[in-house]
């Protein structure tokens, strides 16, 4: 399939300056708005809690986030669930965190209110909806409730769990979860979800983690595509290929940041899945680069970039649409969080393609002329 006719060679070269500063102008603004607004992260990296509910009535997203709000719970997202009727999903910036004050108390009314037996260890998941408690000697669940409710926990249920000769329990507390679903249930009698159909936390701390994490996947992967892309070639063809990986990677989050879409892991994936997009597509440049540096050796390497890029030119053509539109059922169709992968994507493939012809190759000319042609 030919899109572009045999033999004809495009003047890219030519136009360079422009698109070069538009580059610039592009990155400048992206990486103003990650200070300013700056990024809005989801629950995977500041923390918070995500609960999904099935209603048994009927109820739109404006009046559901309004109960929640009547409710006490700040900034609530809620996501409808497609094609699933009065299905939805509520991320809530709060997490049931006990504070280290009530762990100790409730380990000192345990030590006191269970006669002879005592604490041998108390443990609270990071969440707070679970407190996992090991005894001396086997002790009555009531006893057990009896003590930590007074501490001031909000206990819902005690099990024993493991092995019989450990005394160990498992407390349930009532988190956040719950008392959704509690108080839906008084506002909006009728139509309330008796249960949720799952919750998941993240505690701030761990949200943190995964974003240092998250900024060091894309740093490792930038650094070892730089040394791969050095061996492969040379030096000169090196620093082309970093400069538009960042540059797709800044340019792709910085429109995630000015629309104020929410980062989370799977934008992560989304913009390494565009690095490695983005390299792929510079390589296949670079290595026609080369072969036409052995059969032309007396042209300049801005007539080589020119010649290399249109005898590419249809495959990168059709590599970019066969990917774009491998996706735009996703960005249809797909859930709130698949569109948003998606849109990255799209974002990506996009500036990636570009990016191979007018910030790698530009750049490469530029270290050819100023250190490599004189040595």
């Amino acid at each position: 399939m030919e899109f572009f006719k045999p033999g004809v060679t495009y003047d890219f070269f030519k136009y360079r300056w422009p698109f070069i500063f538009t580059s610039i102008g592009l990155c400048v603004l992206s990486l103003v708005s990650l200070f300013i607004p700056g990024p809005k992260f989801g629950i995977d990296f500041k923390g918070g809690t995500e609960i999904e509910l099935a209603f048994t009535g009927d109820i739109t997203p404006a009046e559901l986030r309004k109960t929640v709000v009547e409710l006490g719970f700040e900034q609530p997202d809620v996501i409808a669930v497609q094609d699933v009727k009065n299905r939805f999903i509520l991320r809530l910036p709060q997490i049931s965190s006990l504070p280290k004050a009530q762990i100790e108390s409730a380990k000192q009314k345990l030590d006191q209110g269970l006669g002879g037996t005592k604490l041998v260890e108390l443990s609270a998941s990071p969440g707070g909806d679970k407190l996992s408690v090991q005894l001396t000697a086997a002790a009555d669940v009531e006893q057990i409730s009896t003590a930590l409710s007074s501490a001031g926990l909000n206990v819902r249920l005690v099990s024993p769990f493991g092995n019989s000769q450990d005394f160990r329990y498992e407390v349930q507390l009532i988190g956040i979860g719950d008392k959704l679903v509690h108080g839906l249930a008084q506002k909006l009698a009728g139509r309330a979800p008796e249960k949720p159909l799952r919750v998941e936390w993240v505690g701030p701390k761990a949200g943190a983690q995964l974003r240092d994490a998250a900024i060091k996947s894309i740093i490792y992967a930038v650094a070892f595509i730089m040394v791969y892309v050095a061996f492969r070639f040379d030096l000169r063809f090196a620093p082309g290929g970093v400069v538009a990986l960042a540059h797709d990677a800044l340019i792709t989050l910085g429109v995630y940041v000015v629309l104020q879409k929410e980062v989370t892991l799977g934008t992560i994936a989304a913009v390494l899945t565009v690095i490695g997009y983005s390299i792929n597509d510079t390589i296949v440049v670079y290595d026609r680069i080369r072969e036409n540096m052995g059969r032309m050796r007396d042209s300049s390497l801005a007539h080589l970039i020119n010649v290399s890029t249109s005898q590419t030119l249809g495959r990168t053509v059709i590599t970019s649409g066969v990917a774009m539109i491998s996706i735009l059922g996703f960005f249809f169709w797909g859930t709130p969080l698949i569109r948003d992968i998606v849109f990255a994507l799209m974002i990506g493939f996009t500036v990636g393609t570009y990016s191979s012809i007018y910030v790698a190759a530009p750049l490469t000319e530029w270290m050819d002329r100023k250190f490599f042609r004189k040595a």
